[in-house]
C-alpha cells in the first residue's frame, strides 16, 4: 500500500510528466532518446483508439510525456480513407519522442481485438447487415462469428476464437492479402510491419461471454484453456520476429484463476474500469461516458484477481472513466500500486482529467 505522502508525490509526478496532451517532452527535444523503459518501470500511459488519424492527434501524442501509448493501428480500417493513413510513420515519430524521464523513448503499443470481428477491418469481405429480427448471422458470414456485441457497439461480433480461420487472420495470415491496396497479411504482421513494440489485447473476455461459451461447449472446447493457448500462439509468432515484442492483456482478469500458465504468455495486464465506468459511446462529450461509480461488489471482484497478478510481479494498468471523480480515481488506483489512466469512455483523444488540484 502507498502512504499518503508518497501518494501525493506520485500524483504530482503524473501531472508533471504528461497526463495531459500538452505535457512536456515530445519530439521537439534535441538528441535521440534511449530505448524504452521496461513495462515494470513505466509510471504513466496514454490510451487513444478513436480519431487517431485526426489532424492534431499526432502532435498531441508526440508532445505528451507518457511512458507508453496504446493506439489504434488506424490504417487497418478499410471503411474510410483511414486505410491510407501512414501508421508506420506515426509509430516511428512516437518512438522518437521522450518518455516522462526525459531519457527513454515511449513504448508504442497497438490495440487489437482478438475476441471480436470488426466489420470495418481489412479482412472483412462479407456483407455488412445483420437485421435485428434475425437470430443468426447472414448466410455469407463465416460460422465462427457467434453473436452481436453485448455492449451494443455496431459492427463488432464475438467470435469462436479457437477457430483456425480466425486465428489465421490474427496470427499467420496464410493465403490472406488485400493487395494491391495494402497487402495486409495478418493482424499481428501488420503491427510488426508498422513498428509497434507490442499488442494490447481487447476482448480476452470472449472466453466468458455466454454465447461464446455455449459454442465452445458444443465444440468440446474449454474456453479458458483455448484463450490462453491463443495468446500463447500470438506471443510465439511475434517473438520469433521481434524478441522484445510485448503482450498486454486487457480485462478478463478472472482468467488467472486456476490458470497460472497465463502468466507465461503475457507481459502485463490492464483492467477497465475498476471504480468508475461510463456508458459505451464513441462521443467524447457524452455526459454518460464517465463518473458512473461501480458497486463495491464489482470492485472486490476485480481486486481479488488482480492480487494474483500483483503477487506474480506482473505490471498492472487500469483505465478509469471519470471526469468529476478523476482525482479519486487516481488515488484509489495508486493506493493499490496500479498504473492508472483516467479519461472518458470514448477514448477519442488524450485525457483532459489529470489529478485534481494540480
Amino acid at each position: 500500500m502507498w502512504n499518503s505522502d508518497r501518494l501525493c508525490c506520485f500524483v504530482a509526478l503524473i501531472w508533471l510528466t504528461g497526463c495531459t496532451a500538452g505535457g512536456g517532452g515530445g519530439d521537439d527535444q534535441d538528441g535521440n532518446p534511449d530505448g524504452p523503459l521496461a513495462l515494470s518501470e513505466i509510471r504513466s500511459w496514454g490510451y487513444q483508439i478513436q480519431a487517431v488519424s485526426g489532424d492534431r492527434t499526432a502532435d498531441a501524442l508526440a508532445q505528451s510525456s507518457y511512458d507508453m501509448l496504446v493506439i489504434e493501428p488506424t490504417r487497418t480500417d478499410f471503411s474510410s480513407d483511414d486505410r491510407e493513413f501512414d501508421t508506420p510513420a506515426l509509430v516511428q515519430r512516437l518512438k522518437s519522442t521522450m518518455a516522462s524521464d526525459g531519457v527513454h523513448r515511449k513504448l508504442v503499443i497497438a490495440y487489437i481485438d482478438i475476441g471480436e470481428a470488426e466489420d470495418w477491418r481489412w479482412y472483412w469481405t462479407w456483407s455488412k447487415e445483420w437485421p435485428e429480427d434475425e437470430p443468426v448471422p447472414p448466410d455469407d458470414w463465416p460460422d465462427w462469428i457467434v453473436t452481436r456485441d453485448p455492449d451494443g457497439f455496431e459492427g463488432n461480433y464475438p467470435v469462436a476464437y479457437w477457430d483456425p480461420e480466425w486465428q489465421n487472420i490474427i496470427i499467420e495470415g496464410d493465403g490472406l492479402s488485400t493487395a494491391p491496396i495494402g497487402n495486409y497479411v495478418s493482424t499481428i504482421d501488420e503491427t510488426l510491419r508498422s513498428g509497434f513494440d507490442g499488442i494490447y489485447l481487447d476482448w480476452v473476455e470472449a472466453y466468458e461471454d455466454e454465447d461464446v461459451a455455449a459454442r465452445a461447449a458444443a465444440d468440446g472446447i474449454d474456453p479458458a484453456d483455448a484463450m490462453i493457448a491463443f495468446i500463447g500462439r500470438m506471443r510465439d509468432y511475434a517473438r520469433a520476429r521481434n524478441p522484445n515484442f510485448l503482450i498486454i492483456q486487457q480485462n478478463a482478469v478472472s482468467l488467472i484463476d486456476g490458470h497460472p500458465e497465463l502468466l507465461e504468455v503475457i507481459d502485463a495486464v490492464s483492467q477497465e474500469p475498476i471504480w468508475f465506468d461510463g456508458d459505451a459511446t464513441d462521443d467524447w462529450e457524452d455526459p454518460n461516458g464517465f463518473d458512473n461509480r461501480r458497486d463495491l461488489e464489482d470492485v472486490d471482484f476485480f481486486l481479488q484477481f488482480l492480487d494474483q497478478f500483483q503477487e506474480a510481479d506482473v505490471p498492472i494498468l487500469n483505465v478509469e472513466y471519470a471526469l468529476g471523480d478523476a482525482q479519486e480515481a487516481y488515488e484509489l488506483s495508486l493506493e493499490q500500486g496500479y498504473i492508472p489512466y483516467v479519461s472518458r469512455r470514448s477514448l477519442s483523444q488524450l485525457t483532459t482529467t489529470p489529478p485534481a488540484g494540480q
